[in-house]
């Protein structure tokens, strides 16, 4: 039991500065967009834009800075080959349950099943690829999106007219608050941006650990 303590705290203590910088620049994009910054850094429209400020940017940058300190404290992959693949096997999967339907719009049920399976599908291949990392990532990636789903509920509740509470597009049906944070905001933000980040954090720490050479270690029976 104690180590089982002491791995949750290990995570805990490597999660916490990677959250709060991932706040720190969520509460940045919504200052910049209420106050009309420039559109390339705090763009406004649906899904942002591709603004380079916000922390989807963040997730390759923390995969590698979580594989340096998990291989350090010698905690690194069985194979950090296995790894990089199943990062790429699980964002091929995802994308192949998730884009057939995803066309059809967040409100179509098939979209929002289809969008869940294939992000739960992408995420628990990971697990299978290097446990501690997996943890950490997921750790992260739950830390970070539960402020930016608390931002868009607040921003489509005082309709902000940010990219945190816009309707995808002018088809968007009228609704009330709560049913549209659920559709643009909750569905998305606990599927398929958890999916990213622990993919893509994976892909990212798989490669930094085979740079580093990390040493194979003995898997636990």
């Amino acid at each position: 039991m104690v180590p089982a303590v002491q791995n949750r705290l290990d995570v805990k203590q490597l999660v916490l500065a990677p959250a709060i910088v991932s706040l720190v620049i969520t509460i940045l994009r919504l200052v910049g967009e209420m106050s009309h910054w420039s559109p390339s850094l705090f763009g406004r429209a649906a899904g942002g834009g591709g603004s380079l400020i916000g922390i989807s940017w963040l997730v390759p940058v923390f995969g590698i800075y979580f594989a340096v300190k998990l291989v350090r404290q010698g905690q690194g992959p069985a194979s950090s080959l296995k790894s990089i693949g199943l990062a790429v096997v699980g964002a091929a999967v995802a994308i192949a349950i998730i884009m057939p339907f995803a066309l059809r719009g967040p409100l179509d049920p098939l979209a929002i099943l289809t969008t869940t399976l294939g992000s739960v599908v992408g995420v628990a291949l990971q697990r299978f690829a290097w446990p501690e990392l997996f943890r950490t990532l997921l750790a992260y990636a739950f830390a970070a999106r539960i402020p930016v789903a608390i931002v868009m509920l607040a921003a489509i509740i005082g309709d902000w007219g940010t990219h945190y509470d816009v309707a995808p597009d002018e088809s968007f049906p009228a609704m009330g608050a709560l049913a549209k944070w659920f559709y643009i905001g909750a569905i998305y933000q606990f599927t398929f941006w958890i999916m990213f980040t622990v993919v893509i954090g994976t892909l990212f720490g798989g490669i930094t650990a085979l740079v580093m050479r990390a040493p194979p270690r003995a898997t636990t029976p």
